[in-house]
């Protein structure tokens, strides 16, 4: 099963590794299940994870940033985008 797992995520491993892992899903299992017990039939869903209540916040349009202002602060500038080092090779 570990090994289905593995190769579905598209994950490598060693077999002192899966056995971890195993026993990490195995606690994972039971405490959903130990969460199924409860009855939340009068508990409502939760939006936000704190009480303050804010949402998010009104989305307004605004005038479009100078992008020679932008681009000023660019360690290597360009007319319409910034220049990085590659990260991908090929």
């Amino acid at each position: 099963m570990i090994t289905k797992l593995l190769h579905l995520a598209r994950l490598e491993s060693n077999p002192e590794n899966e056995t971890a892992l195993r026993a990490d899903l195995e606690k994972m299992v039971v405490f959903i299940e130990k969460l199924n017990e409860l009855d939340t039939r009068n508990v409502e869903p939760l939006l936000y994870m704190s009480n303050t209540g804010k949402g998010l916040r009104e989305d307004h349009p605004a005038d479009p940033i100078d992008p020679q202002i932008i681009f000023s602060n660019a360690p290597v500038p360009d007319v319409h985008y910034f220049k990085v080092p590659t990260v991908i090779k090929k």
